[in-house]
């Protein structure tokens, strides 16, 4: 739904969107929950256990409703093209048991294949690696926060500084990518993340987090985005969502590991200030792995494979 050219402004922009209306249903869902009269919800000592917990059982309702009302115009409004390769039949969709059967017969040609797009393989590794790095920033922010001594409001100020400030720079990488590329924009995005770490070592006052916050959402929402860019270009478009599929799948992996290092790091420490200087070899590692890409050559590879077939 994006040209070559649109690419990374178009993902960089979704995030930018994404931070928007997650911080105004983030920060709705706080002012109710914190202050429940003021929304005419039931508040006091001596409630039940229903009513104590009804603002936080409609934050979770109003969620279902904002992913329900915010979908509307993507079902709607935006085509779904029909992507045909040899062996298709044009006129419609499939039924649902030869979809399935085919989804099946497209992953086992996908593994396959996987091995004749090097470049696009490499980028989804790297993005696991340098994902699990900013995952464990992510969840393991609270808790960070919550062990050097920052209360909870100043926490929940500071994840709302990251979901809004995130919006501008969002945007911001969007452009940097059209002059310097995504790839070192990427780049660029890691070596604050390490800058981050380091500073979150020494991290001791409220106002300390809330400048750690500032710096998380400046690269945050822009590597992310641009990673997603990054991987859409070097992949055949007739097989954008099989190879997303596996990017998604990675990305799930991505969560895994990092929050395991920095809970073995605390107990081998006794401090998330050790730990956290742990997620750096995350950065590292897979700045070096996406350094090695060739945009060049996979964006080739990818226009080559789509000339074979009817979508071209």
């Amino acid at each position: 739904i994006a040209t070559e050219e649109e690419i990374d402004r178009v993902s960089t922009a979704a995030y930018g969107l994404g931070y928007l209306g997650g911080g105004v249903l983030l920060a709705l869902n706080l002012a109710w929950i914190s202050a429940p009269a003021a929304f005419g919800l039931p508040a006091g000592e001596g409630l039940s256990r229903s009513d104590a917990t009804l603002p936080a059982r409609l934050a979770f309702l109003s969620v279902a409703v904002w992913w329900l009302l915010f979908s509307i115009p993507t079902l709607r409004g935006v085509p779904e093209p029909m992507r045909l390769r040899e062996g298709d039949e044009p006129g419609g969709t499939p039924p649902l048991g030869r979809a399935v059967v085919m989804a099946f017969t497209r992953l086992g040609e996908t593994l396959r294949e996987m091995r004749q797009y090097r470049q696009a393989f490499l980028v989804m590794v790297a993005f696991t690696v340098y994902n699990d790095g900013i995952q464990t920033i992510i969840k393991m922010a609270t808790a960070f926060g919550t062990e050097i001594g920052i209360g909870q409001s100043d926490l929940i100020t500071a994840i709302l500084l990251v979901q809004f400030i995130g919006i501008p720079f969002a945007f911001l990488f969007g452009s940097l990518a059209g002059r310097i590329g995504a790839k070192r924009a990427i780049l660029l995005g890691l070596a604050v993340y390490t800058g981050i770490c380091v500073y979150g070592y020494f991290v001791r006052t409220a106002r300390d987090f809330y400048l750690l916050a500032v710096l998380v959402g400046l690269v945050q929402g822009g590597t992310q985005a641009l990673s997603r860019s990054l991987f859409a270009s070097v992949v055949p478009k007739h097989k954008s969502g099989e190879f997303f599929g596996f990017y998604s799948v990675f990305e799930k992996f991505g969560g895994i590991l990092g929050p395991l290092v920095f809970a073995l790091a605390v107990q081998g420490g006794g401090s998330s200030r050790v730990a956290i200087l742990w997620v750096i070899a995350f950065f590292v590692v897979g700045a070096a792995m996406l350094w090695r890409v060739d945009v060049q050559e996979g964006e080739q590879a990818a226009r080559t494979a789509d000339a074979g077939t009817r979508l071209a």
